[in-house]
């Protein structure tokens, strides 16, 4: 059962920043939102000629990748989707001219068989995958902030229950942090797992304290 984690949080929080210190002879990085990423090098690290990096937004390519180096390229131990919701959105304007409910249902099971599909592969593979958040507010002024989705029939099935470990990526002063627990919001990592509510940016070492975990 391979690990799956899910980092959540604004555009500019930090997200694909965390992803820096991971290891590129072991990585695969799927860049669904065809931005490239967002430290100084990575085009040296991540490209075609590496065969680490895909920029590619349609899920059901998405999933044939992940399966094929799960199951092919065991020197791959870390898969990166940035963003799920680039997947989303691409699904949606893609099929823009299309009316019915049955849309909404197809986009829903997309994602959620790429996440649920996630867990099944090897022991010693890691996906993660980031999402953008949206905080929404009631009348009373209360906040809480989760991952923001298309159509309400994810909203309803709550994509952040396929997921053990929900960090909110965020920047408080200048300073970029992982939220583990719920904060008005679904971050959420196991017991124990982590010492502190706040920890560095840096998604290798959110990866070793769930091994050691």
């Amino acid at each position: 059962m391979s690990k799956v984690i899910c980092i959540m949080g604004e555009s500019g929080s930090g997200k694909t920043t965390s992803m820096r210190n991971l290891d590129p002879k072991s990585t695969y990085y799927i860049d669904a939102d065809k931005k490239g990423l967002s430290w100084k090098g990575w085009r040296k690290q991540y490209n075609k000629e590496n065969k680490n990096y895909l920029a590619c937004d349609d899920a059901n390519i998405v999933r044939q990748y992940i399966k094929r180096i799960a199951e092919a390229c065991s020197g791959v131990k870390v898969i990166v989707v940035d963003t799920v919701n680039g997947l989303m959105v691409a699904d949606e304007m893609r099929r823009s001219k299309e009316k019915g409910y049955d849309k909404w249902v197809d986009l829903a099971a997309c994602v959620w068989d790429l996440v649920c599909e996630a867990y099944t592969y090897r022991d010693d593979l890691t996906i993660i995958f980031t999402a953008h958040t949206q905080t929404d507010h009631d009348e009373a002024g209360y906040m809480f902030t989760r991952i923001k989705t298309s159509g309400k029939k994810l909203d309803k099935i709550c994509l952040e229950s396929k997921f053990t470990t929900v960090l909110l990526s965020k920047c408080v002063d200048g300073a970029y942090k992982f939220e583990t627990q719920a904060n008005n919001s679904t971050a959420k990592s196991p017991m124990g797992a982590f010492d502190q509510m706040e920890i560095d940016n840096d998604i290798v070492e959110v990866m070793k304290a769930l091994e050691d975990y």
